[in-house]
């Protein structure tokens, strides 16, 4: 009871500090649009008018030439700050934030959030095209880990702090309370699972951000839908048309933005400068398109508007996929949620125009459907979709789209590469290393408090007294799990896991878990070792044999003497 009213605190404070970063975010990319696009390129796109814009393109006398340079320079300003000073802050932010909770007990390095701002605030009003979604998202969840760091708190504490703050920086930047806070429990895991028990506190977290947000704001959505009719029995037909359409578009969107990432990393040369050239390309490419820079929300309330022709949405369905991926695949510094919207806004006004239907409702509907699927987050994104428009009304012919987008892109992405835009998520809460201690507990108390059976009838193996026999247990795939120990004088004692043990995507070899006294330690890379700990590992017989040499196998006597009950 302790525990849960600290942490109804911190959520409270946590979504103060989000609304209030969310609109420091703000005012620096407002700044940056002003000195790079305005200033230095004479130009203006259309803005949200609820977003303090005008929903009218502006291009000055020297018509868009200057866009290049404006794009180019704001790369290589983006590129050498955070390949300089945090490298794990390139890219579009919502990644590393996963990888965090999964990987490293949800330690942030607590420079990454204030470069991940001013980056992303250059990267984007430079004219870069990505959103707002990754910097937000990172910069509130790296808020998140430096209180739990300033706090004492444990790795569980930090991941749960790490996703309220990016429930509450999230909310404010798109007025989504509720979206916004199942869009911090869904998106780590891509096979439809959630971490519900954070949800109450997300949820307080995200309705702090917005209401406190509200107050600088307002609380309108961000965009103005026109009047909507009812849909008719015969319009699902065309829903049902668009979902299949949105998932074979969903299904492009990762292999086109982790394809030109690959080709960039290929290229010779430092990453510093790499984000100038992506700048540059989406900087030609504006030339013809401009509608293709930044954000590119207020080109989305064009397309609701109907203001657009069907031939220039096509074209711009798969310009926008060219041009945000080269602008963060290169390393350049935005989220993917606002292109991935704008790709299925542009897809649901040309086939509107098509259906001979209104364009609004296929606009609102394409942005869910085609982000839903690209990104394996169909529910949050449906409750965001339905609140940044307003669209409520919308929401049957949406969940609909959505539902249907999420399983083509399931089926069809099965054998690619890359199946989702969020590359750090994991399956489901059992492939999550942060989930791994208390499955590993919950599973030795079974061993230990029943009787299981095996594959033979008569044999029955306790895995706690086995492990401490020091003999390692075979694993499919050529691998062992083994438990070893840091005897007295180890030179693993005093360094951190990333020193002492490769990382695994290297390697294949793992650290499971680390026993110290009578706690179990998750492991994250700056946990430091220390004498008479237990390590449980996952690796194969000779890189097994190399380690003997620092770490001890156990007898079950040491095990007894050193080693806590695991359960």
């Amino acid at each position: 009871m302790r525990r849960q009213r600290r942490l109804v605190l911190d959520s409270i404070l946590l979504g103060i500090i989000g609304a209030l970063s969310a609109q420091l975010f703000t005012f620096l990319l407002r700044l940056s649009q002003n000195l790079f696009l305005v200033r230095l390129a004479d130009y203006r796109p259309p803005g949200l008018p609820e977003d303090g814009g005008v929903l009218q393109q502006f291009i000055g006398t020297h018509g868009l030439w200057w866009i290049p340079l404006a794009t180019t320079l704001g790369g290589i300003l983006s590129g050498v700050l955070v390949y300089s000073l945090a490298p794990e802050a390139e890219g579009h932010g919502t990644d590393t934030a996963v990888k965090a909770f999964h990987r490293t007990g949800g330690f942030i390095r607590s420079r990454v959030a204030p470069l991940k701002m001013v980056a992303s605030a250059i990267t984007i009003g430079s004219g870069g095209a990505a959103g707002r979604e990754g910097p937000t998202a990172l910069i509130s969840a790296g808020i998140g880990s430096i209180y739990a760091t300033w706090q004492g708190r444990s790795d569980r504490e930090r991941r749960l702090l790490v996703l309220i703050g990016m429930a509450a920086g999230l909310s404010a930047i798109f007025r989504s309370p509720i979206g916004t806070a199942f869009f911090a429990i869904e998106v780590l895991y891509s096979d439809m699972e959630f971490d519900a028990s954070a949800l109450l506190y997300t949820t307080l977290g995200s309705i702090v951000a917005y209401t406190l947000n509200g107050l600088f704001v307002g609380w309108q959505p961000l965009f103005t839908v026109p009047a909507i009719p009812p849909p008719s029995f015969t319009d699902y037909f065309w829903y049902i048309l668009l979902g299949l359409i949105a998932g074979v578009m969903a299904t492009v969107l990762p292999m086109a933005f982790y394809g030109v990432r690959d080709a960039f990393h290929k290229l010779p040369g430092p990453p510093h400068i790499k984000p100038a050239l992506g700048g540059l390309l989406v900087g030609l490419m504006a030339l013809a398109l401009p509608q293709i820079l930044g954000g590119g929300y207020g080109w989305i309330q064009e397309a609701m508007d109907g203001k657009l022709a069907w031939q220039l949405l096509l074209v711009l369905v798969f310009a926008k996929i060219a041009a945000f991926a080269l602008t963060v695949s290169s390393g350049g510094s935005g989220g993917v949620f606002a292109p991935g919207l704008y790709v299925g806004a542009m897809l649901g006004g040309a086939l509107a125009q098509a259906f001979g239907q209104p364009p609004a409702p296929f606009v609102i509907v394409g942005m869910a459907a085609v982000f839903a699927g690209a990104a394996r987050v169909p529910i949050a994104t449906l409750l965001m979709v339905t609140e940044m428009t307003g669209g409520y009304h919308l929401l049957v012919p949406a969940a609909l789209a959505v539902m249907i987008s999420y399983a083509v892109q399931d089926f069809l992405s099965r054998p690619l590469k890359y199946r989702s835009l969020y590359e750090a998520q994991v399956p489901g809460r059992a492939d999550s290393p942060a989930h791994h201690g208390e499955y590993l507990q919950m599973a030795l108390r079974i061993l230990r408090d029943h009787e299981v059976m095996w594959s033979e009838p008569n044999e029955h193996l306790e895995l706690q007294r086995l492990l401490s026999t020091g003999i390692p247990i075979d694993l499919p795939g050529g691998k062992q799990m083994v438990l070893g120990q840091l005897p007295a004088g180890s030179p693993l004692a005093g360094r951190t896991l990333a020193d002492s043990f490769p990382d695994p995507a290297e390697d294949g070899q793992e650290v499971v878990a680390v026993f110290r006294q009578n706690h179990t330690l998750l492991p994250h890379k700056d946990l430091r070792l220390a004498e008479n700990d237990s390590v449980l590992l996952i690796l194969s017989p000779d890189q097994w044999a190399q380690l003997s040499k620092v770490l001890a196998p156990l007898t079950y006597q040491n095990h007894n003497d050193h080693t806590p009950e695991m359960a």
